[in-house]
């Protein structure tokens, strides 16, 4: 890690940050009118945030494959806020599942409830997916990309963590194509800390896995081409051994 991008990474974190409450209070009379606002909102900090990364600290973003349109489950690998950001910017109408604390958060909360993002309670996970179940059958819910991350969590690239059962009621109860997501993008944006390495970060929207298998036949399937091909995207960054051995 040299110095000059410690301070590329510790400037660029500053004025991203700076640039979330900003763009919301800017585009907040628009959103509280209309989703539409909201959902521009947060595209215009995504895409701006990722456009500041590539010049600020070497760090750019590509898309592979197909983002998905209509109403389909989309299953992610999650290892940054980066992947969060990418997903969101590639999907026409994603509808992310976020833990419900996030309700209360300046400026973010107000967003997260005017897009119609599921908020889930992690120790009541079942009763959250029920209901959330019941929303979209109802039509309470417009359709779109519904975005879960099966891990429940961000996992460092290089780990492997258990994929939670939610994610197979969901395909299985909803009926609808799931595309697995894989990425590398924690190698370059970690999860903790401020250094950013310069880089590609890659998110990659794969084959979607057809409505009607079994759940466990499903969550196999799953679990092995998003770790599968987040593996190969971690030993494209060049970065595969370092993490094998740290």
């Amino acid at each position: 890690m040299n110095l000059l991008q410690w301070i590329r990474s510790i400037l660029f974190s500053v004025q991203a940050t700076i640039a979330m409450p900003i763009i919301g209070l800017a585009f907040a009379p628009w959103a509280l009118l209309s989703k539409r606002g909201a959902y521009t909102a947060c595209r215009t900090y995504a895409a701006y945030t990722m456009w500041s990364a590539r010049w600020m600290i070497g760090l750019r973003c590509e898309v592979r494959g197909t983002p998905p349109e209509g109403a389909v489950l989309v299953a992610a690998k999650h290892q940054s806020f980066l992947d969060i950001l990418m997903i969101y910017h590639a999907l026409p109408l994603p509808k992310f599942i976020y833990k419900k604390q996030l309700r209360w958060a300046p400026v973010i909360g107000q967003y997260l409830l005017k897009m119609q993002m599921i908020a889930v309670d992690r120790g009541k996970r079942g009763k959250a997916i029920a209901k959330m179940l019941n929303d979209v059958k109802s039509g309470a819910l417009e359709p779109g990309q519904l975005v879960i991350y099966p891990q429940g969590t961000r996992v460092r690239p290089g780990l492997k963590a258990d994929f939670k059962a939610g994610t197979g009621i969901l395909y299985e109860q909803l009926g609808q194509p799931c595309v697995p997501v894989a990425t590398n993008a924690g190698v370059f944006w970690p999860r903790r800390g401020l250094y950013r390495r310069p880089g590609v970060a890659v998110v990659s929207f794969l084959e979607p896995i057809a409505p009607g298998k079994s759940r466990k036949a499903f969550m196999q399937e799953l679990e092995d081409r998003i770790e599968e091909n987040s593996a190969a995207l971690l030993m494209e960054s060049g970065f595969g051994k370092a993490y094998a051995t740290d």
